[in-house]
C-alpha cells in the first residue's frame, strides 16, 4: 500500500514515449491494456511475471500510484480515466463504484470469503501489527509490548514509529485498533500520546517504520505483520507481536473500467491477475482471500478483527479526522 507521493503528474505520457523509445508497444494502441496500481513493488513484480509467463507480455502497461493519489484520480474521473484495469484498496474500489458506476461485472468461480463482489476481485490481503528489535529493547531496557497503548510508555519516548493515515493506508490500520478498542475521548489521548513518543518517526510510506526497526533508529513500529516476519527469518532481531487492540486488515482488489463494450482483454488480463498471480501474492501477503486457501500458522494472527461496518472513503476521512484531532 503505497504511500501519496503528489508527483505522478505526467506519468502517463512520459511512460508512453519510454515505452516507445524501447521500441514497445504504443500506450494509445487498443493492443494493450493500460493498469494504474497502488500495489507495492513486490506485488507488481508478481503481476508483471505472471502475466509475462502467461502470454500478455508487451500487451500491458503498469502505472504505479500512491493510493491517495490513485483514489483520487478514480473519484474525480470516474470512467474518463485513461486505465483499463486498476488494482486499488477495496475500499476505493467500492466507494468509486458506488459514486461513479466505472467498472463492468468481472464476476466468476472464485469464491471470496467476504462473499465478494461482482465488478471486482481480491488479489491481496494486508494485516497490521507491533514489530520489535530485540536488541534495542534490551539495550534499552524496555519491557517488550503486548499493545499499541504499552508504546505510549514515556520510556519508548523518540524510539517509536508508525505511519502516517494522512499519506499511507497501513497508518488507517493502527487508527482503526485505537478507536475500536478504546472509543473516541480515551482514543485522542492514546493516539495523541503515541505521537508524542513517536516524534519525527511519523512515516509517510507504510514501510517506512519497519526500515527503522530493522536499522536500530527505534526500538517498535507498528506496520505490516509480514515485513516483520520476513525480517524475522532473514535472522536479523526483529520479531513480530499481535497487539491486543487486534490485527486489522485491508484488502486490494482488481476491477476493469467501462470502456463501453471495449474490456474483453482488460477483463482478461484482470482475471489472469486474481488466479494465476494468487500464489505468488499470497506468498508475499499470506492472508487467506477465498475459500480454500491456507496459510502457515505464523502468519495467522492472534488478535484477527474487522471493523464492523464497510470499509469506505468516508469511513476513511472521518478517521484521518480523528487523527488531526489527536494531534492538537
Amino acid at each position: 500500500m503505497k504511500k501519496s507521493t503528489g508527483m505522478m503528474l505526467g506519468t502517463v505520457s512520459v511512460a508512453a514515449v519510454v515505452l516507445a523509445a524501447c521500441g514497445g508497444v504504443a500506450a494509445d494502441s487498443k493492443e494493450q491494456v493500460i493498469i494504474y496500481s497502488n500495489a507495492d513493488d513486490e506485488a507488481i513484480e508478481v503481476m508483471e511475471t505472471t502475466l509475462d509467463d502467461k502470454g500478455y507480455q508487451g500487451k500491458y502497461l503498469i502505472q504505479s500510484f500512491g493510493t491517495s493519489e490513485l483514489g483520487g484520480k478514480m473519484m474525480a474521473e470516474g470512467t474518463d480515466i485513461e486505465a483499463d484495469v486498476v488494482t486499488m484498496a477495496s475500499y476505493f474500489i467500492e466507494s468509486a463504484q458506488t459514486s461513479k458506476s466505472m467498472f463492468v461485472d468481472i464476476s466468476s468461480d472464485l469464491k471470496p470469503l467476504d462473499g465478494g463482489v461482482t465488478y471486482a476481485l481480491p488479489i491481496l490481503g494486508n494485516v497490521g501489527s507491533i514489530f520489535i528489535n530485540t536488541e534495542v529493547l534490551q539495550q534499552k531496557g524496555l519491557s517488550i509490548p503486548k499493545s499499541i497503548k504499552d508504546l505510549t510508555d514515556p520510556a519508548y519516548k523518540d524510539l517509536v514509529s508508525f505511519p502516517n493515515i494522512m499519506d499511507s493506508s497501513t497508518g488507517w490500520l493502527l487508527v482503526q485498533a485505537i478507536i475500536k478498542e478504546y472509543g473516541d475521548e480515551e482514543g485522542k489521548k492514546v493516539l495523541s500520546d503515541l505521537t508524542k513518543n513517536a516524534g519525527p518517526h511519523i512515516e509517510s510510506s507504510g514501510s517506512g517504520p519497519i526500515k527503522k526497526v530493522k536499522t536500530g533508529e527505534v526500538a517498535a513500529g507498528f506496520g505490516l505483520r509480514i515485513q516483520a516476519i520476513d525480517a524475522k527469518n532473514e535472522g536479523l532481531p526483529i520479531d513480530y507481536i499481535d497487539p491486543t487492540e487486534g490485527n486489522f486488515t485491508l484488502t486490494e482488489s482488481v476491477a476493469v473500467v467501462d470502456k463501453e463494450g471495449d474490456e474483453a482483454l482488460a477483463k482478461e488480463i484482470a482475471k489472469v491477475i486474481a488466479t494465476e498471480a494468487r500464489n505468488g501474492l499470497l506468498e508475499q501477503y499470506p492472508v487467506a482471500l477465498y475459500e480454500g486457501e491456507q496459510v502457515k500458522d505464523e502468519h495467522v494472527p492472534a488478535y484477527l478483527k474487522k471493523w464492523d461496518t464497510t470499509l469506505t472513503v468516508d469511513l476513511l476521512e472521518k478517521h484521518q479526522a480523528f487523527f488531526k484531532e489527536a494531534q492538537r
